[in-house]
């Protein structure tokens, strides 16, 4: 059956949300459930000389301190610590009297009640001997010399640069960000049918489940992991926190229900980040506007311990025609945590940096910016020479432009001007990210009465994938919404794989897809016809069986059987952007306009139009709102989230939402956006790829572009503040 287009239909779990009755992680409710606290550690670098823990044992209700003394056994195993499954250097707080890094869990704290722990964390006393850190990695004690990480080149870009005559030669500066999602990071811990479940708001519940094991030292079929809801993951959400094995051991220890729900304020310090990191931009084109040489060298902050990847050139030298490209990556280790994904985890910096790079080539080249990104549209990637599976880039800047008025723009920074004196600019700049996809294992039953259940690979994390896979199953069986019972991020109901990296849909759309396929192809043998298009429920009530099931593996393209062994043993198996025939991407095109105060320099995002090109959407109605949520994220990006990171102690200043400034309703202005909508069938069965990441990749250089044109100014450095246009 050849993919329909999908309607602008309801959320499938529209309403348990607004009704309040979807249980997230946290809500589980359990008989004699206790509460844990951690007591955050007060130095940056050191060793604990001691822990009093008599005062807190004299709070009412306080049932236990643990200390590291309590948890030396935990193994720290380095495929359970690391992002994306990959292997780090495994440390884990509290199994040693070290200290790594400020607010790292020294102490936990367990009571009957949420008031009862919190005093008891509060009266806990801790000793140190402080060693010398750094936090930020400009600093002396940082490591002296980056160390190179990766390298990606094609053609001889020196010497392209050196003989262009139209070149530039920038460095732009990204921050340290954090997630702050609405639903808190937390652990429940429980026994239930003789397995320890743990209930998390984790992208990954297998290898979460998986890991735990490892470093508990039990068998991995001992421990369920159960994500009913991540509640924004945004890749913070996709490895074992540092909380997670204390609560688990802890429950262990004391055989009863344990509840911990990090402080927003302790996450700043403990759960991962988007890095701060330094990009160099070198850009050469000939007269025309046709690039010839991009080089691209990034600096980017890490730890001191788990490994994560710097990635910032990977994408880029796909964007356009490069003649030839040079990239290379370094890192700075320094003594925080561990940094890690964070929505567009390399690609929304690079294209904050090579984008805004390229709105100044078209300044120095005198060219309209929509033309010069037109100009250098490529239907193969300048690396490896592969085509692209699909590709409409050109479609997106074209059709934007034509929705958002780009005919105003001029290179006369400051042309236009509001009716109340403000100063108004416009700004385009171009994103792309990696179609991957992942294997999954489905079971689909559907009843004569018309219920359908699906269990499959993935986790609900706000994106709208229980949509996604509703709209296969409608789009194939005929089912009602309403009958539809989809089970996803629950080990104990389907093999679970990590959902990041906007794989999502691009893997659990095909696979609801396939099993469908694979219901209609057994009940036509069934019925010794081809079935007719009325509802499959109603063909099946026909044949006087109760229900109908199958079972089905999908393996995505360029993998064979193998990946799914790795995904029942919880291990991340993923493929792309590059495939044995070509490269996958989503791409998108971002327009903004942009008004500043000339008094004040005080900038308001008026307008911004965003087209994509993510193959078949799935859902219109989740869909758009992706791409409006990942433009807020740019306008946040570009205008308002930095942490401040205080040098003397290690810690970050702004730790809370009212410091830690973020878009309200009064600064978003109006979002509008479309879709290519072409299928890409060459990809996969659904002809789907992903839209979460993708939506916020250049939505901030746009605006970074726009304040340019509406005020002249270059600025280098996110987020733009009233003092850079002062």
């Amino acid at each position: 059956m050849t993919p329909n287009r999908n309607a602008d239909r309801p959320r499938i779990d529209a309403h348990e949300k607004v009704l309040g009755r979807a249980l997230y992680a946290a809500d589980q409710p359990f008989p004699g459930l206790l509460h844990a606290m951690t007591v955050p550690a007060t130095i940056a670098k050191g060793r604990i000389l001691s822990i009093d823990t008599a005062a807190a044992l004299q709070v009412p209700g306080v049932v236990r301190v643990f200390t590291h003394a309590d948890f030396s056994q935990i193994r720290t195993t380095p495929a359970a610590r690391g992002a994306y499954g990959q292997p780090g250097k495994g440390y884990q707080p509290m199994t040693a009297p070290q200290v790594r890094h400020r607010g790292e869990p020294v102490a936990l704290v367990v009571a009957e009640t949420l008031e009862a722990v919190v005093e008891g964390a509060e009266a806990v006393t801790v000793r140190y001997a402080e060693d010398p850190f750094s936090a930020r990695m400009d600093d002396d004690l940082a490591s002296p010399e980056p160390e190179a990480v990766g390298q990606l080149a094609s053609g001889d870009a020196e010497a392209a640069f050196a003989a262009a005559v139209h070149t530039i030669d920038v460095e732009y500066r990204h921050p340290q960000q954090h997630h702050n999602p609405i639903e808190l990071i937390s652990t429940t811990a429980a026994f239930e049918d003789g397995t320890l479940r743990i209930y998390e708001g984790t992208q990954s519940a297998a290898a979460f489940a998986g890991g735990l094991a490892g470093m508990m030292g039990m068998e991995p079929q001992a421990l369920r992991g159960v994500s009913p809801y991540t509640g924004g993951g945004f890749g913070q959400k996709n490895g074992v926190q540092e909380q997670s094995v204390l609560v688990a051991s802890a429950a262990l220890l004391l055989r009863r229900p344990i509840k911990l729900v990090m402080p927003r304020g302790q996450l700043f310090h403990t759960a991962s980040y988007r890095p701060q990191s330094r990009h160099r931009v070198r850009l050469a084109a000939d007269g025309d506007g046709r690039l010839l040489a991009g080089i691209y060298e990034t600096v980017q902050q890490n730890s001191r311990y788990d490994g994560f990847a710097s990635d910032h050139g990977a994408t880029p030298p796909r964007m356009y025609g490069y003649g030839a490209w040079r990239g290379s990556e370094r890192i700075v280790r320094v003594d925080t945590q561990t940094p890690g994904h964070q929505r567009a985890p390399h690609e929304h910096p690079a294209s904050h940096a090579t984008e805004c790079a390229l709105d100044e080539l078209a300044g120095a080249l005198g060219m309209d910016p929509v033309a010069l990104r037109l100009a250098n549209d490529t239907q193969r990637d300048p690396i490896t020479g592969k085509p692209f599976s699909s590709r409409h880039l050109a479609d997106c800047l074209r059709r934007g432009a034509a929705r958002f008025g780009w005919d105003r723009w001029t290179n006369q920074p400051g042309a236009l001007v509001a009716g109340n004196g403000d100063r108004i600019g416009l700004g385009v700049a171009c994103g792309s990210y990696k179609a991957a996809m992942t294997p999954s294992v489905t079971t689909l039953r559907l009843s004569a009465g018309g219920q359908c259940r699906i269990a499959t690979s993935g986790h609900e994390m706000g994106q709208g994938i229980r949509s996604v896979i509703a709209a296969e199953l409608i789009d194939v069986l005929g089912v009602d919404p309403d009958k539809l019972d989809i089970r996803i991020g629950d080990t104990g109901h389907a093999p679970q794989h990590l959902t990041a990296g906007s794989w999502g849909a691009g893997s659990a759309a095909p696979a609801a897809r396939a099993a469908a396929l694979k219901l209609r192809e057994e009940l036509s043998q069934l019925t010794g016809a081809a079935l007719s298009d009325e509802p499959v429920p109603v063909q099946l009530a026909r044949t006087r069986r109760p229900y109908l099931e199958v079972s089905v593996d999908t393996v995505p393209l360029g993998k064979d059987r193998q990946a799914i062994e790795q995904l029942r043993r919880g291990m991340p198996v993923t493929t792309g952007p590059e495939y044995p025939d070509f490269l996958a991407f989503s791409w998108i095109a971002h327009f903004a306009e942009v008004h500043v105060e000339p008094s004040t320099g005080r900038v308001r995002v008026r307008r911004v139009v965003s087209v994509a090109d993510c193959g078949r959407v799935m859902n219109r109605r989740t869909a758009e709102s992706q791409v409006r949520g990942g433009v807020v994220w740019g306008i946040g990006a570009a205008l308002r989230e930095a942490a401040e990171i205080d040098p003397r102690f290690g810690g970050v200043l702004n730790n809370d939402l009212a410091e830690y400034v973020v878009p309200v309703n009064a600064d978003i202005g109006a979002i509008d956006v479309d879709f290519i909508d072409e299928p890409d069938t060459r990809l996969n069965l659904s002809g789907v790829k992903g839209l979460g990441e993708v939506a916020m990749v250049g939505a901030a250089a746009a605006i970074v572009n726009a304040v340019h044109n509406a005020t002249g100014r270059r600025i280098r450095h996110l987020p733009i503040r009233i003092e850079d246009l002062l």
